[in-house]
């Protein structure tokens, strides 16, 4: 005869590795850590910056047509 088992701890178990798989999932997909989000946020704003501070401001129309 078979090994005897609890059927409601088979039952809890399985779903236990079910959400478990489905997290490790999800930390492949969407995880990132706090440092590298703010990595990203420091290099777009540090681009920002860049990217103004090379604007040309002039005495131009500013619809940029002739007047």
């Amino acid at each position: 005869m078979g090994e005897v088992i609890n059927l409601r701890q088979a039952r809890k178990a399985k779903a236990r590795a079910e959400k478990e798989a489905q997290a490790q999932e999800n930390r492949a997909r969407f995880g990132r850590t706090g440092a590298e989000k703010r990595r990203d946020t420091d290099t777009a704003e540090r681009d920002d910056r860049r990217h103004e501070g090379h604007r040309i401001d002039g005495d131009e129309d500013p619809d940029g047509g002739a007047a």
